[in-house]
């Protein structure tokens, strides 16, 4: 269930109150921008794909079900829009974000534990940008945005096959990618 602001930020902005929809924005701005630039590899691509994210979901709100998080809507409107996107423009380079550099629990918070870490999710933000953009898709729909194998084929219109053996693939060279830091 989404929090009762956001229901009724997006009732309000059915209803034509351009401030509910800015709160909106304001509010998953961040998120967004950071899904964009994952797919999108450029920053400003990644800037105008957010863009154009906000004013396809602004014109497309009577699809949105309010018994659904508007979290995961948002983001999938701008998960399709960069797939699209990407499908027309066949994006080379992805960078990540600090989404990786999250601190692991019971690890104790220390400037050399966070230095370390840091030094961990750039390993891997290093490797997962050396895939082939397909790997990089697939990594992004199931391990950033958790969606299951079956969604994910529906995503990008592939055989369910495809993607197992993709993600398969992707997560196989990325061991092989991260095994010298082990």
């Amino acid at each position: 269930m989404p929090s009762q602001t956001d229901r009724d930020l997006v009732r309000q902005a059915r209803q034509g109150h351009t401030e509910a929809y800015g709160e909106l924005v304001q509010n998953y701005q961040s998120r967004v921008f950071n899904v964009c630039y994952r797919l999108m590899g450029e920053l400003r691509e990644a800037e105008d794909m957010t863009q154009e994210t906000f004013i396809h979901a602004f014109r497309h709100l009577g699809q949105y079900d309010p018994d659904r998080p508007f979290a995961a809507w948002i983001r999938r409107v701008a998960t399709n829009l960069c797939i699209n996107r990407y499908k027309t423009h066949k994006i080379d380079s992805l960078p990540f974000d600090e989404e990786l550099e999250k601190p692991v629990p019971g690890d104790p918070v220390t400037p050399e534990a966070v230095q370390l870490q840091a030094e961990k999710s750039e390993k891997v933000r290093a490797a997962i940008c050396s895939l082939p953009p397909v790997y990089r898709v697939v990594i992004e729909l199931r391990h950033f945005q958790d969606l299951s194998y079956t969604e994910i084929a529906e995503q990008l219109n592939l055989p369910l096959s495809d993607v197992k053996s993709h993600l398969f693939r992707a997560r196989r060279l990325l061991a092989e990618k991260l095994r010298p830091y082990e």
